[in-house]
């Protein structure tokens, strides 16, 4: 199950679509490993099922020869979707239902996680309350509106960046996990050590290996030229009118 202590990744758009749920499941599915059983929830939004499931397939071959292959989604994935109904600004009721799996499943995962008894979407619901908290243009009423897209963006990523390496985490910091100061991701083994500041601001993130661009049509069967011998003329001649000059 992926935990959501571990900020993944801040997508931004001006529309919550269903290219924008792609966008954040992409950036799960790339935390995740290949083919292993996971627990997704998610809200009652109607676009995280398909996207979900686009993002957990893998191409499969299954005639010998030529052919296309084809996409199944992971038989390990389980979707629940978590409904809650309120009156009053007050929760009054809670809907749990499997999308994808069984219950069975999902209890099991959950057990395994050690995130919580029952099916919730609390961690991100926590983490998007803290998010509203230390970022001022994403509260609700405030005078710091973002004008920009990529202010939003890079604001979100600082603090997020800041939320994982740099501040111990209450909740896997206690006994049952860790049973010192972590941060989620100490949690998840990408660093050994809380962050300061400074060193996240002063990290050098190592540039993405260059890919050549794959060449369009027919492989080439003549060698190339050398551009250090003179092209030969091509055709014939050019005919010159001869002209006669007198003193």
């Amino acid at each position: 199950m992926v935990s959501t202590r571990l900020w993944l990744g801040g997508v931004v758009s001006l529309h919550r679509d269903r290219k924008l749920a792609d966008r954040l499941l992409q950036q799960v599915r790339a935390c995740c490993r290949p083919l292993q059983a996971i627990l997704v929830c998610s809200d009652g939004w109607a676009a995280y099922p398909g996207s979900i499931q686009r993002a957990f397939r893998e191409k499969v071959k299954r005639t010998a020869g030529r052919g296309r292959a084809c996409l199944e989604v992971w038989s390990g994935l389980c979707i629940a979707t978590v409904i809650k109904r309120t009156e009053k600004k007050r929760v009054v009721e809670v809907l749990r239902k499997m999308t994808l799996g069984t219950l069975e499943q999902a209890n099991t995962l959950l057990q395994a996680s050690l995130g919580g008894t029952v099916l919730n979407t609390a961690f991100i619901e926590r983490f998007n309350g803290t998010v509203r908290e230390r970022l001022a243009t994403l509260t609700r009423k405030c005078r710091h509106a973002a004008q920009r897209l990529e202010a939003l963006e890079s604001g979100m990523y600082l603090i997020g960046c800041m939320y994982n390496f740099c501040f111990p985490h209450h909740e896997l910091s206690q006994c049952k996990h860790v049973g010192s100061a972590c941060t989620p991701a100490m949690a998840a083994g990408v660093t050994d050590h809380i962050w300061s500041v400074g060193e996240v601001l002063t990290y050098k993130v190592a540039l993405a290996p260059w890919i050549a661009p794959r060449r369009r049509g027919r492989p080439r069967i003549h060698p190339l030229l050398d551009p250090a011998v003179p092209k030969r003329p091509r055709g014939r001649p050019r005919k010159v009118a001869l002209r006669t000059f007198t003193s």
